[in-house]
């Protein structure tokens, strides 16, 4: 049986073991230490599932369809991509109902101050997401059956894309969303487009 290759795109400092744990600067634990739009160290088909979290919004917008296409490129053909994204869906309507438990920044107070602290991540974000413009930016790119997928659930071959959902109980669910997509095979046709 063929190992399966799995890349942690976006790591930072959680770098669990099995995976190939790649992220912008190096560090313990980190297998690939390299800027994304210059390109992976890794050969094209070779990488059956990708898994990254909170990690695409820190691109700026013009770069997230390169670096998006570079995903694509080291993906197997039928190899999935999983995505958890901040959500801006979610976070306007926390802020237009006032829902103050939903935010984690509280350095101001008022909570639109609190709200756009948060939805800029302290200036890390400058892309920000919802699953109608992750989904446009996903098809742009090359990728297929794009859908939002729930919390540690997969639609994909690939169980393994839901471990780090919530990895050492850390978990994102209630900021942010879940895509999956996927490199075509050559012989299939996308379905439910």
């Amino acid at each position: 049986m063929t190992e399966i290759r799995r890349l942690h795109w976006g790591c930072g400092d959680r770098t669990p073991s099995g995976w190939i744990n790649a992220d912008i600067q190096e560090g313990a634990g980190i297998d690939i230490g390299c800027n994304i739009l210059d390109g992976l160290p890794l050969a094209s088909d070779s990488i059956d599932c990708i898994f990254s979290e909170h990690a695409l919004q820190q691109l700026e917008i013009l770069h997230v369809v390169d670096a998006l296409r570079e995903l694509h490129r080291v993906l197997k053909p039928g190899g999935g991509l999983r995505l958890c994204l901040p959500d801006l869906d979610k976070a306007i309507s926390a802020y237009q109902g006032g829902s103050r438990d939903y935010f984690w920044c509280w350095d101001w107070d008022t909570i639109s101050g609190n709200f756009i602290t948060q939805i800029l991540d302290y200036n890390d974000t400058r892309t920000p997401f919802t699953y109608e413009f992750a989904e446009e930016l996903l098809r742009k790119a090359g990728f297929v059956n794009v859908r939002r997928v729930a919390y540690r659930q997969t639609s994909s071959s690939y169980p393994e894309l839901v471990e780090l959902d919530s990895w050492e109980g850390n978990s994102r669910e209630l900021e942010s969303f879940y895509v999956e997509a996927f490199k075509q095979n050559s012989s299939e046709v996308e379905y439910g487009s």
